[in-house]
């Protein structure tokens, strides 16, 4: 388990972008195709925008046809925190950074092999740690 990150509203107001303190510390979601990373190719590492933690790698990416950055495999499942999500009439599974709890996105049983899993992520929630 990772060492728990936690500051205050101000500090992470101040260390973050509106839209990336609106995502990763209030759940909010970037429209569909308007991030930088939906579709991406390069080559790396994903780390959370808030902390740094490595989250994804590039190759567990996948085109998911949704619009966000999907990926089948975290680097290291003890990295991501799960939370049941019954916001907008739906019931989803919310996954956010167990570092420091950062709304990243969700998580859909209907991924590719070898998982089956699609993890969808805001990328303005993730950095892309080039290799």
């Amino acid at each position: 388990m990772p060492e728990k990150i936690v500051k205050t509203h101000s500090e992470w107001l101040a260390q973050l972008t509106p839209k990336q303190f609106a995502i990763t510390r209030q759940g909010d979601t970037e429209p569909a195709f308007s991030g930088e990373y939906w579709d991406c190719k390069d080559e790396g590492v994903y780390a959370c925008v808030c902390c740094g933690e490595a989250l994804f790698r590039s190759d567990t990416k996948f085109d998911s046809g949704t619009g966000w950055p999907s990926f089948w495999e975290p680097v290291d499942k003890e990295m991501i925190a799960e939370k049941e999500d019954i916001s907008h009439g739906m019931r989803r599974v919310e996954v956010c950074c167990a570092a420091c709890d950062a709304h990243l996105g969700h998580v859909f049983p209907d991924g590719p092999a070898p998982t089956g899993l699609r993890y969808c992520i805001n990328s303005v929630s993730i950095d892309l740690n080039k290799s």
